[in-house]
């Protein structure tokens, strides 16, 4: 019972023998427990324990295609949704040959998505991919920032149920006392956290919280050109180019003017030729957000420095412009821009993978059934796990 838990299948008879064989020290200790300890050492040891192996059987006609087993499947399923080992029940289904069928597998999959796991896992999967998952501050206001948002992607997706876009359009958060002031928010919550209306601060959505607007954070402050690379690599998946080798990307922007503003001298990156096509597409992605300091909190002109007033005006194509989060989040949904993105990220979670060529196909599928199924998250994850693919290795 152990070893099947420990390496995820059965152990075949001889190596149940093999494993028996401890019990000789066991008697020359005259101490049972002994054999117990060598057996623990020994299966926590086992490369199959300490990696998922992913052999499969190969595919007749179909050279460097291997389908997985099920006891196969039931790991990929339980590290997918789960991130961690299956539980006796995904075994037994594996045991008994009742996990190979895309019925099986996706029924399996709803079980386990009415798991607390689950819910971890989809909360770890949005921090991973939105880069919140490690923050740059105190841990208190880092573990309050991180549960605002475990705290919206669990209402949305498991609670509620709502459309995943929700997310980016939720007008009320949840936050204590603490967060309330430093987001210098109207509301006066109970003493412990609660969900608490945005009101008329302009804020709207995950993209509104401190903990996305924490990321990428450069030279003591917040820098338009990485928040726009977060934003169209993560959100959009668009592909930025690196800068040419010769760039020094370590220290930020000089203008001649040394009082000049902020957004004066990130203007110096569209002057050269060189930098000028990649700059375009991200300083003004970033600039709409530039009312939102490295915590999080709205400010009106630029650090230690009053006179340089803030317009908060930025652009995102094909979407177009946008003034803060709230409306980023709204024109990002209304563009449909994250379906596709979304189902991207979800197969590489799923898969360790980015999809090749022939996988984005299922990649739109999975995009077009978002939609078709009101932007419910689950199904999103249903669907993966039932395309073909998912039971499957193709050798490199």
């Amino acid at each position: 019972k152990f070893g099947r838990r420990a390496l995820r299948r059965k152990l075949e008879p001889q190596e149940v023998t093999g494993y028996l064989r401890f019990i000789d020290d066991a008697r020359t200790a005259n101490n049972f427990h002994k054999a117990v300890e060598l057996v623990i050492q020994a299966m926590l040891q086992d490369p199959e324990f300490l990696y998922r192996v992913e052999l499969g059987k190969p595919v007749p006609n179909a050279a460097g295609l291997f389908h997985l087993t099920p006891w196969e499947v039931a790991t990929r399923l339980s590290y997918f949704l789960w991130g961690t080992t299956p539980d006796d029940a995904l075994l037994d289904a594996a045991e008994a040959g009742t996990l190979t069928s895309t019925e099986q597998i996706q029924s399996a999959a709803r079980r386990m998505l009415d798991d607390p796991r689950a819910v971890a896992r989809v909360k770890r999967f949005h921090a991973l991919w939105m880069g919140y998952h490690q923050l740059p501050h105190a841990a208190e206001l880092s573990n309050a920032l991180i549960a605002e948002s475990d705290a919206l992607v669990e209402r949305v997706i498991f609670k509620d149920e709502r459309a995943w876009t929700d997310l980016f359009t939720m007008d009320e958060t949840f936050i204590g006392p603490g967060l309330v002031k430093h987001y210098d928010l109207a509301a006066q919550p109970a003493s412990s956290p609660g969900w608490v209306s945005y009101g008329k601060s302009g804020r709207a959505g995950i993209l509104s919280h401190g903990s996305f607007l924490s990321v990428n954070g450069r030279f003591g402050d917040t820098s338009p050109v990485q928040r726009g690379i977060l934003i169209r690599q993560r959100l959009a998946c668009q592909e930025i180019p690196s800068p040419p080798p010769e760039v020094d990307a370590d220290n930020p922007p000089e203008a001649a003017n040394p009082k000049a503003c902020k957004q004066e001298k990130y203007q110096a990156h569209s002057a050269e030729a060189s930098c000028r096509g990649c700059h375009q597409q991200i300083d003004p992605v970033g600039f709409g957000l530039e009312n939102y300091d490295v915590q999080g909190r709205f400010r009106s002109h630029d650090e230690g420095n009053p006179q340089c007033v803030i317009s908060g005006e930025g652009a995102l194509d094909p979407i177009g412009s946008f003034r803060g989060p709230a409306e980023l989040g709204a024109r990002l949904v209304e563009s449909g821009l994250l379906d596709l993105c979304l189902a991207q990220r979800v197969f590489a979670f799923a898969m360790g993978k980015a999809p090749n060529d022939d996988e984005q196909a299922i990649v739109e599928s999975l995009a077009e059934r978002l939609s078709a199924n009101g932007r419910r998250f689950k199904e999103v994850l249903v669907d993966l796990v039932g395309a073909k693919t998912f039971a499957y290795r193709q050798q490199d």
